[in-house]
């Protein structure tokens, strides 16, 4: 899972906090005397503007000392200035256009559109406390040196008095909320408190300020922090209400799962569609993994029966494999042991370009970006392109037993899966080149089901060019892996769409995608707090893999499997359908 300045509509929506202070420039001249790159130049810059955490998560400092207010107002200006540039944008002539700026046209007006819909028909600003964390653009002002320490302190100083603002409006849009999105923005929250904390007043007092701007700003951090505990407080007495007298369901349903398919995934299919290519392939899955498991019986069980049922028969197996583990202490040491080994195998089977001048920073995930996800990828954005790229593990917590579970499920052979989806050559890798796009907004306006899908696909790639030794070992468990991708789809449309229940999602999980109890449980609680989101894996990665192919198929001996990366890469993080669009448009 990443999380980055990727503008995706769903992160847009949940976000919901438009520019604080003066109105955003809007277009001033009609479109048709404006050359599109220079409407283009203007928009992303009226953008930044207007939504100012937003360009700091790009990398885009220049308008860092706002924190957005998101009330009733704001909101209303932000529709405003959405509404005006779609306008113009529509009076854009397409077809005069090359194909690649067809497609940034496409995808500003993308862009617009579904910030109208998350905004005036998702509403998540009402029903979701999650929405609000102050925590996450203070974290990178604070932790990124894209300046001297005193001048991001004094940036950071500048903000410090609108967290209480920020929150009071918070509590003030609040209307119905789900127990689930309360308890995890509680979650969350308490984590927020640290980054006003210890750490954030040390480097306060090592930093060059004076003695009054360094009392002025500890003052307010005291304030901020006790407006984010309020929040806190407000939200614990939301939740023995709820619990009391019940709550808004989590469930979206099916109207509203397809818009929002159709707006963050931007696919060629319907959410439906990709909800039947999930079964069948899990069918597919399964069949292949129960020919492996026969295989392998005879080496690890010698003369004893083989089970008759197949899901017994392949649950049996991946058991079996599972044990072996690293310890809970060096959980984290293996991540970071196997990164350079990724790297050594990519460079030398020539697979994708890598880039050792942009480091990759293994760390434990911050508090404040708990609760939904056990690993994943911040990345710079393209303003910032030097900046560490941090892959966030989270420690494991819990009982030992729950330990064990987490470990059985990140074994020695899906870990090394996990660390090619996370880092090399997955979100890492992607999002470096990415920031290397010569469109901006390619760049910016990112699609999360190929960058998700981007990752999953080179699991599989990775494994083809023989990683892993080419073993039935490593296969059954990378099949097991992505046997998980396809019932993320599954799973996220049964429960919003088709009410599944919690009984019915482990049964899917556990029974039918072998996975442990505690993961289960983990992946049910994100089907909860999240939608469409978990579709993303799948919806990417099959249309990958089908370009790929059908590529091969056009090109023949032609085709060259790294020229296909760095050529896919090279589109930034738009839609494949678009990217597709772009690459079987040459010759």
């Amino acid at each position: 899972m990443t999380r980055r300045f990727l503008m995706v509509p769903f992160l847009l929506a949940l976000a919901a906090a438009p520019h604080a202070a003066a109105q955003a420039p809007t277009p001033q001249a009609a479109p048709a005397k404006v050359p599109f790159s220079r409407l283009k130049a203007d928009f992303i810059e009226a953008y930044w503007r207007q939504n100012p955490e937003s360009a700091v998560g790009a990398g885009y400092y220049k308008y860092a000392d706002r924190l957005p207010i998101p009330d009733a107002v704001e909101r209303r200006r932000s529709f405003s200035f959405a509404s005006q540039w779609l306008r113009a944008f529509k009076e854009v002539d397409e077809r005069a256009l090359e194909v690649p700026e067809r497609i940034d046209l496409r995808l500003i007006r993308g862009q617009l559109e579904a910030e109208h819909w998350y905004a005036n028909t998702f509403k998540s600003h009402q029903w979701d406390p999650s929405n609000y964390n102050v925590a996450g653009t203070f974290g990178l002002l604070l932790g990124t040196e894209y300046a001297p320490l005193e001048t991001r302190l004094r940036t950071v100083a500048k903000r410090l008095p609108k967290v209480a603002p920020y929150y009071a409006a918070a509590k003030a849009n609040l209307k119905g909320p789900t127990l689930e999105h309360t308890q995890l923005a509680i979650l969350q929250n308490k984590g927020a408190l640290g980054v006003f904390g210890e750490g954030f007043l040390k480097q306060v007092d090592g930093s060059q300020l004076s003695a009054a701007e360094k009392a002025r700003i500890k003052e307010d951090a005291g304030r901020a922090k006790a407006a984010v505990q309020d929040y806190i407080t407000h939200l614990e007495g939301l939740e023995t209400k709820l619990k009391a007298s019940g709550a808004r369901s989590f469930r979206i349903g099916k109207d509203l799962f397809e818009q929002s398919f159709f707006h963050s995934i931007q696919a060629d299919c319907t959410a439906e569609e990709l909800y039947r290519r999930a079964l069948a392939e899990k069918e597919k899955l399964h069949a292949r993994m129960a020919e492996t498991a026969r295989q392998l019986w005879p080496k690890y069980f010698g003369a004893e029966p083989m089970p008759a049922d197949r899901l017994d028969l392949i649950g049996r197996m991946v058991e079996k494999l599972s044990q072996n583990h690293v310890t809970a202490e060096g959980f984290v040491a293996e991540v970071k042991r196997q990164i350079p080994l990724l790297e050594s195998w990519v460079r030398e089977h020539g697979l994708v370009e890598l880039d050792p001048s942009k480091p990759l920073v293994v760390r434990e995930t911050p508090e404040y970006m708990r609760g939904v996800a056990g690993a994943s990828i911040s990345a710079p954005g393209p303003y910032d392109p030097k900046a560490n790229t941090y892959y966030n593990v989270t420690p494991l917590e819990g009982t030992a037993a729950q330990k064990e579970s987490y470990l059985r499920e990140y074994n020695e052979y899906i870990l090394q899966v996990l660390n090619i989806h996370e880092a090399v050559p997955g979100h890492y890798v992607q999002l470096l080149h990415a920031n290397k796009s010569p469109s901006l907004v390619k760049a910016i306006f990112g699609n999360g089901a190929m960058v998700e899908g981007w990752a999953v696909y080179s699991e599989r790639m990775m494994l083809e060019s023989g990683y892993g030794g080419n073993t039935p070992e490593m296969w059954l468990m990378y099949s097991k892996w992505n046997l998980r991708v396809v019932c993320n789809a599954i799973l996220d449309y049964s429960v919003h769409v088709q009410g599944m229940t919690e009984e019915q999602a482990m049964k899917l999980l556990v029974r039918e995608a072998f996975q442990q109890d505690t993961e289960a449980r983990e992946k049910w609680h994100r089907a909860q707090v999240t939608s469409v989101q978990l579709s993303s894996y799948f919806a990417g990665y099959a249309a990958i893999y089908d370009l790929r192919e059908q590529l091969k198929t056009r090109q023949g001996a032609a085709f060259d499997l790294k020229r296909f990366h760095e050529q896919f890469l090279g589109y930034g993080s738009a839609p494949v359908k678009f990217i597709r669009e772009l690459m079987l448009s040459k010759p």
